[in-house]
């Protein structure tokens, strides 16, 4: 069992790595890929966000199954339908934001730690960024920023992505 997890900013190129690997695992291990998206539509009527979401689509192999954002990662990691498969959770954020209060699902550290096969998850990094004017700004920075960590601890590589470059991250 492989978990990655790729951290990086807003079109940093995250998702094209984890993508590329995500193939070249499924390619080594003769197994399909399942690709996790962490968010559905976006508000109505918000285009750029609806451009962002088709790009990814388009990115994706069509031999590729597709999840669209399940609420609850861990039963979905755990279940039998990804038995045998490699999974891409493209992404942390997105799904984190649409979880009451920014709490992450439970079962989510032990459903990755589980997996028999690849795991690959983009995130957002968020400690880097401007510091969040709002309350509820705040609260999705220092909860993913926390959820972040969790995985990482569990993930066997982690790499920063910036300029469509890739950084591995030590143990500390």
């Amino acid at each position: 069992m492989t978990i990655t997890l790729f951290l990086g900013g807003a079109r940093s190129g995250k998702s094209e790595m984890a993508e590329a690997m995500a193939a070249a695992e499924s390619a080594r291990l003769g197994a399909g890929v399942t690709y996790v998206a962490g968010s559905g539509p976006g508000p109505a009527g918000d285009a750029d966000w609806e451009r962002r979401i088709e790009a990814h689509r388009r990115r994706r192999p069509e031999a590729w199954d597709t999840l669209e954002a399940p609420l609850e990662l861990g039963p979905v990691l755990a279940g039998p339908d990804l038995a045998g498969r490699v999974v891409l959770i493209d992404s942390l954020g997105t799904w984190l934001a649409r979880r009451d209060h920014f709490a992450p699902d439970p079962s989510l550290l032990p459903a990755l730690a589980g997996r028999s096969l690849s795991t690959l998850i983009v995130s957002e990094e968020v400690g880097m960024g401007v510091h969040p004017s709002s309350e509820s700004g705040r609260a999705f920075r220092d909860a993913l920023g926390r959820l972040n960590r969790e995985v990482a601890e569990v993930a066997g590589e982690v790499y920063l992505v910036v300029a469509g470059r890739r950084l591995a991250l030590e143990r500390p």
